[in-house]
């Protein structure tokens, strides 16, 4: 008895070790599987903000280029009104400045 005592053991030992094989086995599959789905949802998310920002870099982009246009026409209209404002200014002291470079021309000093 002794001896089919100790096969009985053998016996279950070997099928616990086979039954903690494969609890091992499911986990390592469970533990592949989560890190899978893990890394997938992580490079969603990734792609997500990346599109985000992306999107935001574009719209702020966009709306610097409109600035810019926006500015060029500022700038534009203001050299323009200075433009006439210089114009303006050499109209109204022109005839002085001629009469004063025909004086000096037409007169002599001895």
């Amino acid at each position: 008895m002794d001896a089919n005592r100790r096969q009985s053991g053998i016996q279950q030992l070997l099928a616990a070790e086979q039954e903690a094989q494969q609890i091992v086995n499911a986990a390592r599959a469970a533990k592949l599987a989560r890190l899978r789905q893990a890394k997938e949802e992580a490079e969603r998310e990734i792609a997500e903000y990346r599109a985000q920002m992306e999107a935001d870099f574009q719209r702020k982009l966009a709306e610097s280029s409109g600035d810019s246009g926006a500015n060029v026409k500022r700038l534009e209209q203001e050299t323009n009104e200075k433009i006439a404002q210089l114009k303006q200014q050499a109209a109204t002291i022109s005839p002085e400045v001629i009469q004063m470079l025909l004086r000096h021309v037409t007169t002599v000093k001895n």
